[in-house]
């Protein structure tokens, strides 16, 4: 049995959970998210919690897999239960000469040194703001319900320029350690 599936998730005031077919859907002032369960999992909402436990008569013979959807959806359920509740917050960070960032709307137009600018039309469930202060590198920042979707978007935004190991320049997020790496010249005598 995961030890992560058996803990109890507590609903916050203002949030609402309900189970609809295999389909568990939050409610609450950021949002609204619906996940689907697996029927080897059994959700009850009792008395302000959400319990899963495993569902001993189910399909699924594969114990260990069943262990793990014991974990996994009581993870997803609890990111939810944060998400609209409370919401995710995300910083990037563009270091580097000439690096810049601003947006319209949903639409950000990144300058991160190739010949031309990038622009990225981000989904509807995510709001971005953009900051560009005088001697301090431009930050991104995203805010979303959804974890998942927040952890993609960023990701995707990182990759057009990863931090390389030599300068340190790129798409970093705030507070992420870049390994650095001597040049040939510091190696060479």
């Amino acid at each position: 049995m995961s030890r992560i599936g058996k803990l109890p998730i507590t609903i916050p005031a203002g949030v609402t959970v309900t189970l609809n077919n295999d389909v568990v859907t939050v409610k609450g002032p950021k949002g609204e998210m619906s996940q689907y369960v697996n029927p080897a999992i059994n959700v009850a909402i009792e008395d302000g919690h959400v319990v899963m436990s495993e569902n001993e008569n189910a399909m699924l013979d594969d114990v260990k897999q069943r262990h793990a959807f014991h974990g996994l959806y009581r993870a997803l359920v609890n990111n939810m239960i944060i998400g609209v509740s409370e919401g995710y917050k995300k910083e990037l960070e563009l270091v580097g000469v000439g690096y810049r960032a601003s947006n319209q709307g949903n639409i950000i137009e990144l300058a991160l040194g190739y010949t031309h600018s990038i622009f990225i039309q981000l989904p509807p469930e995510i709001k971005v703001e953009t900051k560009s202060e005088r001697n301090k590198n431009p930050l991104i920042i995203l805010e979303s319900c959804d974890k998942q979707l927040l952890g993609q978007v960023c990701s995707k935004i990182r990759s057009f320029r990863k931090p390389e190991p030599y300068k340190g320049k790129g798409v970093k997020f705030v507070g992420e350690e870049i390994r650095r790496k001597s040049g040939k010249s510091a190696g060479a005598k």
